[in-house]
């Protein structure tokens, strides 16, 4: 079995060189010579056996990622005018996205866990002790008044949802850039974001469920939760990987590992965007509405039903970084 070191040290030589075609042949293959056009092809094809070795033999290294994302921007640059501009688009959702999820997972786990226990743990202590709440979350006290009156303050939204709707989706889509960009602060500003959002609705929702409240306000966060959490989570997710590109880029360069990371993060922040959208949608149409729960909670599982059966089943007719389109 071959090993990452051993590889590199006898081919990086050719996906350096391989790099060189691509960045000059951006602009269109037509740009390159004949020969160096012909260099370009079976560089492809070799590298593309380098990352099938890559792929077998350690398949979680760094290293594997990068092969893959060589091979990718190669077939992009080889096919870029071979199909329509529709026929990227489906590409891209078919294949790219949900290839790069997967691959990508444990991160989002991990965004998920740190959002998520913290907000388990403020939810049990602002139900134990309201004024607990003030200390995960400063203001807390405003909330207390606010759900003791009984005031439904999302009901707002019921006044013109087209702009609710418009505010909802940069609001989302801000807190994603956030937990995203916070990766180059080696992610811990993405750890604060996960954390801080996480003790907000876990102490929200112990101080409703305190004073009998829970029934309104999960009426209202039900059908827009699971594609809203989980938009975050793989925003989240995102971060984390450039913070670890930054703290351990393994025998990749840091400037190379951050490279492959971010190409990684740029494709799932626009399926998270593309999933706030939707989320953003229901939040201001559907969420404030007196619809029964039963009904919000059926368009948020059966929503979440869709994204996940979409994100983990979907291109596994071709094997990510073949020499088919992704």
């Amino acid at each position: 079995m071959t090993t990452p070191e051993h590889q590199i040290r006898q081919r990086h030589k050719a996906w350096k060189r391989l790099e060189e075609l691509i960045t000059r042949a951006n602009g269109g293959i037509g740009q390159l010579p004949a020969d160096e056009l012909r260099e370009l092809g079976q560089l492809y094809r070799q590298v593309g056996t380098d990352l099938a070795i890559a792929r077998r033999d350690y398949p979680d290294h760094t290293l594997t990622n990068y092969l893959n994302q060589l091979v990718t921007r190669a077939h992009g640059v080889i096919y870029r005018y071979s199909a329509a501009e529709p026929n990227r688009v489906v590409t891209f959702f078919r294949y790219t996205l949900p290839h790069t999820f997967r691959a990508t997972w444990p991160m989002t786990l991990t965004a998920a866990l740190v959002f998520l226990l913290p907000a388990i743990a403020s939810f049990i202590a602002a139900f134990r002790d309201p004024a607990l709440g003030e200390t995960f979350v400063p203001g807390a006290d405003f909330i207390v008044n606010q759900i003791r009156n009984g005031e439904e303050w999302w009901l707002r939204i019921n006044e013109g949802p087209a702009a609710a709707s418009a505010e909802i989706m940069t609001n989302n889509i801000t807190v994603a850039i956030r937990a995203f960009a916070g990766g180059v602060t080696l992610g811990l500003y993405t750890l604060y974001v996960l954390l801080v959002n996480g003790l907000l609705l876990g102490t929200v929702a112990g101080i409703a469920q305190r004073f009998d409240f829970a029934i309104n306000l999960w009426g209202f966060v039900a059908a827009h939760a699971t594609l809203e959490f989980s938009a975050i989570f793989i925003a989240g997710g995102t971060g984390l990987q450039l913070g670890w590109a930054i703290l351990r880029p393994g025998t990749l360069s840091r400037r190379v590992a951050l490279v492959v990371t971010a190409r990684r993060a740029v494709v799932l922040l626009i399926g998270c965007a593309l999933i706030l959208v939707v989320a953003g949608l229901i939040e201001a149409f559907i969420s404030p509405t007196t619809l029964p729960l039963a009904l919000k909670l059926f368009v948020s599982i059966s929503s979440g039903v869709l994204l996940y059966a979409y994100l983990l089943l979907s291109g596994q007719d071709k094997e990510e970084g073949s020499n088919e389109p992704r």
